[in-house]
Parts: structure tokens; sequence; C-alpha cells
């Protein structure tokens, strides 16, 4: 199991969320794989020199790559669940069966697990 990393909850952890700390904390104690998209850190990141927790944070986690099979795969999702989100897609594309999502979303994330067939844990985190 993992536990993946949408858009909100790393603004969430800029804003030093308690909420999202707390899943944190206890993922690290669990060892559960943290990971994410480029997707949704190219969603996230504007300023460097302003981001600099962010940067350090994002260095324990696995940044997965949205490579051109992978695009393919994240297209053909978001026409089976008729959406055009395409950072929650590559997010929901690259979890695997048990996974849980951290989201700000949950309701797209949960529709998108949804039409890609994946038993996956939604929690939202803001």
């Amino acid at each position: 199991m993992s536990l993946l990393l949408d858009a909100g909850a790393l603004i969430a952890y800029e804003r030093n969320s308690s909420k999202l700390l707390g899943h944190l904390k206890v993922a690290r104690a669990a060892a559960v794989p943290l990971a994410t998209s480029s997707a949704v850190v190219a969603q996230v990141w504007r300023h460097s020199s302003k981001q600099v927790a962010l940067a350090k944070f994002l260095r324990g986690v696995q940044e997965v790559p949205l490579t051109p099979q992978r695009a393919r795969d994240v297209g053909t999702l978001l026409a089976l669940a008729s959406r055009s989100d395409v950072v929650d897609a590559a997010l929901v594309e690259i979890a695997m069966d048990g996974d849980e999502i951290l989201t700000s979303d949950p309701r797209d994330i949960a529709h998108l697990a949804s039409a890609s067939g994946k038993t996956l844990i939604i929690t939202r985190v803001s």
C-alpha cells in the first residue's frame, strides 16, 4: 500500500494542516511509501524560493512521471469517466488497488477511481 498525494494535499502540507500532518505521521510510522505524479507537482509548483519546505518534503515522495504510455492511459481513463482533469486522472492512474489518496476533491477522485475499476481509499484533506 502507498499513500498518494494530490495537489490539495501538497497545498495542505504548505499550510501546515494538522489533519494532513497527522496522516503523514501515521504513514511514516508504518513505513508507508509516499507518492505523487509529476502532473500534481506541476499544478502546485510556483516559486522555488518560496516553497523551500515543499521542495524538501518532496525529496521523500516518489514522483511518478507522465510517460507517453501513461499519458495515453490517463486520456483513456478521462474518456471512461467523462472527465477532463488530467492531474486527478494521472494520480488515479498510478494508484494500485488498496492505495490511499489524500485529496481536497474526494468526489472527482472517487469518480475516476470507479471508472478505473480500482479499489482505493480516498481521504479528504484540506
